[in-house]
């Protein structure tokens, strides 16, 4: 059985730098793609950015493009979510999410079929 156990949230200003973490067990995270989505107040859950199992490809949501980053430590089996320059709208929850197989876009939900169980980001102004 595959768990994922974020952790690394917090309060931050706008602006800070923050890195949450996405350990796994049951599974190595080099045999699996890990995503980050991250849920507002009263919104749905959204597509961060994410690292393919071959830990080479990434991809990222347009409104976290070039400040946030999606990394990758087999050794540790963990994958880290690096934000910078953080904004009052990046405040959520964030969840890292797995797979181990499919074709499917790596911002395709649905294609995740293990969670964590969320770490709070709050950025004040």
């Amino acid at each position: 059985q595959v768990q994922l156990v974020e952790s690394g949230g917090g309060l931050v200003q706008a602006g800070d730098s923050l890195r949450l973490s996405c350990t796994a067990s049951g599974r190595t995270v080099s045999s699996i793609s890990v995503a980050w989505f991250r849920q507002g107040a009263n919104e749905g859950r959204d597509f961060v950015g994410a690292i393919h199992w071959n830990g080479v490809t990434t991809d990222y949501a347009d409104p976290v493009k070039g400040r946030f980053t999606v990394s990758r430590n087999n050794a540790d089996n963990t994958v880290y979510l690096h934000m910078s320059g953080l904004r009052p709208e990046d405040s959520a929850v964030y969840y890292c999410a797995g797979r181990a197989h499919g074709s499917y876009l790596l911002s395709y939900l649905p294609s995740y079929n293990y969670w964590g169980q969320g770490t709070q980001v709050t950025v004040s102004s």
